[in-house]
């Protein structure tokens, strides 16, 4: 993806009409499915080709603010305001799996990337590491002073990072839940986080309408991302880690040059917040949620 994309980003190629507010989105490893999590209690499976509904999962009893793959593509992980993370097997819906133990809600799920430990965030000030095979609790990171939002894992597993409501980021050491480290340079809630394909690089946007990269190996703010006009919800890489995503109470989406923190392109097509923003997995789509609508956007 080069210059091109600030051209011919400023059009959708699908808008996929939802019949409740859209909280989270993501693409299966292989890009073929489109996940959302909704506030009426369900996550929906859309084939990106067409849009088509392929299947709606109902299990949780609360909205449903969370939603990640497996690696492997096999596993769906869905966090929800009923206090549990839930396992889903992606080919016909079955519910494999639910995760209790949170005392508030679940607004973060993520896999490890050797599939066989799911991370969530909650209210509760709370990070869980949960065991996928059998859904046991491995490890509860304590340490948060407010709600933790948004949970990532590195590219290597090795370290995970959080954050939250306490203005804080906070990786830590996935192995034995030590506290690696504690990045403070927001002035309200961290509302989500994500990893650089190459570990290098943490994004995090927040509630001060700012998204901020780090430094992981010593925690350097690099720069400030400023431009969105109300709290940043959502932030995502680009598979190749040249471009980040951001999605705002401000209805738009940004797209961002790493290297340099360029704005590359704003998407303005939302009639309400954008709550979640991914990239599918060759990037050459992004897909955006936010009210009643799930939003693809072609990038080549």
């Amino acid at each position: 993806m080069g210059q091109q994309l600030v051209i011919e980003v400023n059009h959708t190629h699908m808008c996929i009409e939802h019949p409740a507010e859209v909280y989270s989105v993501a693409f299966s490893p292989d890009g073929q499915i489109l996940a959302s999590g909704s506030i009426d209690n369900t996550v929906r499976l859309w084939r990106v080709s067409d849009g088509t509904l392929l299947r709606i999962l109902e299990e949780h009893t609360d909205w449903v603010t969370s939603v990640a793959f497996s690696p492997d593509g096999q596993t769906l992980a869905s966090g929800s305001y009923d206090n549990t993370a839930r396992l889903w097997r992606v080919a016909d819906g079955t519910l494999l799996r639910t995760l209790e133990g949170h005392t508030d809600w679940v607004r973060s799920v993520t896999f490890s990337p050797d599939e066989q430990t799911l991370a969530s965030g909650s209210r509760d000030h709370t990070v869980r590491l949960w065991r996928v095979a059998d859904g046991a609790l491995l490890r509860t990171l304590e340490g948060h002073t407010g709600p933790v939002w948004s949970v990532a894992f590195s590219p290597d597993g090795q370290t995970l990072a959080s954050g939250s409501d306490d203005t804080t980021v906070r990786l830590w050491r996935v192995a034995d839940g030590t506290l690696l480290r504690i990045l403070e340079e927001h002035t309200d809630a961290v509302l989500s986080v994500a990893l650089s394909p190459d570990g290098q690089i943490l994004a995090s946007g927040s509630w001060d309408n700012t998204v901020r990269l780090w430094q992981v190996t010593d925690g350097a703010l690099l720069r400030t991302l400023e431009g969105h006009t109300e709290d940043v919800q959502s932030v995502a890489f680009s598979p190749d880690g040249q471009i980040l995503a951001s999605g705002s109470e401000d209805k738009t989406v940004r797209l961002w040059w790493v290297s340099n923190g360029t704005l590359l392109s704003t998407l303005k097509r939302h009639t309400d917040q954008v709550w979640s923003v991914a990239f599918s997995p060759d990037g050459k789509t992004l897909a955006s949620g936010g009210g009643y609508q799930v939003r693809l956007w072609k990038l080549d």
